[in-house]
Formats: C-alpha cells, sequence, structure tokens
C-alpha cells in the first residue's frame, strides 16, 4: 500500500533529505586516489552525527556500515573495507539517514581521478538517466512512466538498466510501496498523486544487464565484469509540484 505523505512529514524528510546532499557533497571532495572505501564511511558517519541524524543503512538487514561504496564492476550495496581507491576508478556512493523519524536517501557515482571517455561517459548517462525518471515525477503520471523515461535514454545511448534491484518508496521505513523499477511500459503502474514520494535510482551496465551476489552476502557486480554507474535522489509530489529533498 502506498503511504501518502503529509506536509508536515514532507517537511521531516526536506530535513533528512537535505543532510544526505550535504553528506555526498563533502564526500565527492573526500573521493581521491589512496583513500579507503572504510575511511569514507567513517567520515560518512561521523558527518551524520554532526548532524544529529542517524545511518539509516547501519543495522538494516545485519549491514555493518553507515554508508555503501560500490567500485567499478560493483552495482551497489558495495561494503566499505580496506580497498584503496586508484586513478580511474569509479565510486558509487550510497547513503542514507533516518532524521526525526524519516529516512533520507541518495546515491552518487564519482571519478577517481581521471578516468577514461568510457567510464565518464557511462556516470554522466546514468545521471542524465535519473534526471529523465525525476522530469515524470508530475500529477497524472503512472510510476513507469519514469521506469520508461530511465530505460529508453539510457539503452538509447547504447547501456543496459539492472533489473533485479528496483527504486522504492521512502518514509518512516526505508523501503515501502511503490517499486520504481528502471524499466517498464509506459502508462502502467500506480498513478502519482500528491504526497507520494520515492527514491529513484537508475543502476546503468556498460554490458548486460545481470547481475550476481557476492559470498558476501550484500556486493551485486556485474556478471560480465564491465563496469556500472549508479545515481539515486529522493523526490516528493507536493501541491506545489515536485520536490526534489536530496540536493543541495
Amino acid at each position: 500500500m502506498i503511504e501518502l505523505k503529509s506536509p508536515q512529514e514532507i517537511e521531516k524528510m526536506r530535513r533528512a533529505g537535505r543532510i544526505v546532499a550535504e553528506i555526498l557533497e563533502i564526500l565527492k571532495e573526500k573521493v581521491v586516489p589512496g583513500v579507503t572505501t572504510s575511511e569514507l564511511d567513517k567520515i560518512a558517519e561521523e558527518l551524520m552525527t554532526q548532524r544529529g541524524a542517524k545511518p539509516a543503512f547501519k543495522g538494516y538487514r545485519g549491514y555493518r556500515h553507515s554508508l555503501c561504496t560500490s567500485v567499478n564492476e560493483e552495482v551497489v550495496h558495495g561494503i566499505p573495507g580496506k580497498r584503496a581507491l586508484k586513478e580511474g576508478d569509479i565510486i558509487g556512493l550510497d547513503c542514507g539517514v533516518i532524521v526525526d523519524g524519516f529516512y533520507g536517501d541518495a546515491a552518487r557515482t564519482c571519478p577517481v581521478g581521471k578516468v577514461d571517455a568510457d567510464r565518464n561517459d557511462l556516470i554522466e548517462v546514468t545521471r542524465e538517466s535519473l534526471n529523465k525518471g525525476l522530469a515524470q515525477v508530475v500529477m497524472g503520471n503512472r510510476i513507469h512512466d519514469i521506469s520508461w523515461a530511465v530505460q529508453s535514454y539510457a539503452e538509447k545511448e547504447g547501456y543496459s538498466v539492472v533489473r533485479d534491484f528496483v527504486g522504492h518508496g521512502i518514509g518512516r521505513q526505508l523501503h515501502e510501496d511503490p517499486q520504481v523499477p528502471n524499466f517498464g511500459e509506459p502508462h502502467t503502474g500506480p498513478r502519482l498523486g500528491v504526497g507520494i514520494v520515492l527514491a529513484i535510482e537508475p543502476m546503468v551496465n556498460q554490458g548486460g544487464p545481470e547481475v550476481k551476489i557476492l559470498e558476501d552476502g550484500w556486493t551485486a557486480v556485474t556478471v560480465d565484469s564491465r563496469f556500472s554507474a549508479h545515481f539515486e535522489d529522493t523526490i516528493a509530489l507536493t501541491e506545489k509540484g515536485p520536490e526534489i529533498l536530496t540536493r543541495v
């Protein structure tokens, strides 16, 4: 069941989203050759604490970290650790917080130093596919209008979209109804109305869409070992129109 949010609830989510956006902006500057993914996780948790927020991911289904750090062929849910980033890598940073009982969630993929043209293009296409999806969050549209916008743009540019993981509703829980796939037929799915809040998150692969989970039980990687990128924003549909809650 889709739980529509009141203006008061959206205001709380606005605060959570703002904190996520601020933390990601700081983390992007910390992504340099030599930094380890665990160091990025530590910085993220310190920034959450300084802002009076709780890590949304820590403790979720046994996850032990505040950030997901997915490098190169890792699609989502990469676990922070001793891995040091190298020049030319790309890294997806997925960040979530809880503020006053409500969640904020967003992700960015960043280049590490200078990356080659193919990797930079993957990042830019994934970023723009998110923008295409966000633009469909208007009164009267349906969920799969978002899905089709993401899929059609990414595939037109020569990439594939991951089908095993999807976007989602968000509010008092990290994952709420409805699911927001990155593929689907336009003009189908639940209709969008005032009070709906969604986390839209394209995961775009250089090669095929197939993914597998590593033995750690979390990290999703591409089956063909080609690179993947991930962008995510939380957006609310208010009486004044759509509002992206996770951008500064």
